[in-house]
């Protein structure tokens, strides 16, 4: 039996893997959480603290968006069987350049993260995005700690990994409007795909992964 562990994106839940199966006589699957992080706490030490929850050696580790970062980076510290990353990037040659910009102007710190916190409020008052967005966000997204959040911003837009990583498998959507699929290489693309494709293209990834993880 193989064992593979999911790390979520930013702020989200294990519940956006709520519909990926694996075949159960093959793989066994373990969900990461998000924990809250100390103060100016580096990202290698987060991770670290983070590895309390992996019990098997060996595993595969997959993860979508920011939980791609840091699995790259758990990668760094222990033997893993494979690292898959989903609707991520695999050095910061490949964030926008909206990120780049974020990074040398600091614009990430102004951003009003205390909105996150309540998000009937952020419902409440939400002009201009959809409800049905909304009604996601806050299924999936439910880690609002506002120190999390500020920490995992800046975390994200100083990432300073710049070589692309051996043994890492990339999936990505090339309609990604996080991290556009221009600025990607070497990814197994999925047609149509977003950034929350492990959510709606869920079938594309229960079809596939097993092969994946196996090749």
């Amino acid at each position: 039996m193989i064992p593979v562990y999911f790390m979520p994106g930013m702020a989200a839940s294990q519940l956006i893997f709520e519909n990926i199966k694996l075949p159960p006589d093959q793989f066994t699957m373990h969900f990461m959480h998000w924990n809250i992080p100390e103060k100016n706490e580096s990202l290698q030490n987060y991770v670290t603290r983070l590895l309390e929850q992996i019990q098997h050696k060996n595993p595969v580790v997959i993860g979508v968006s920011f939980g791609g970062i840091v699995v790259q980076e758990i990668a760094k510290q222990i033997k893993v069987h494979k690292t898959i990353i989903i609707s991520s990037a695999k050095t910061n040659q490949e964030f926008p350049r909206r990120m780049h910009f974020s990074k040398a102007t600091r614009l990430h710190k102004v951003v009003p993260t205390r909105l996150f916190e309540n998000m009937e409020t952020l419902i409440k008052y939400s002009f201009g995005i959809a409800p049905k967005k909304l009604e996601l966000y806050k299924k999936y997204l439910s880690v609002n700690d506002r120190r999390y959040l500020n920490w995992a911003l800046d975390t994200i837009i100083n990432w300073n990994q710049q070589e692309l990583p051996e043994n890492v498998v990339h999936i990505h959507g090339d309609k990604d409007p996080i991290f556009p699929i221009k600025y990607i290489t070497n990814a197994i693309i999925v047609p149509d795909g977003t950034h929350i494709m492990i959510i709606n293209r869920f079938r594309w990834f229960n079809d596939k992964l097993p092969q994946i993880i196996l090749q």
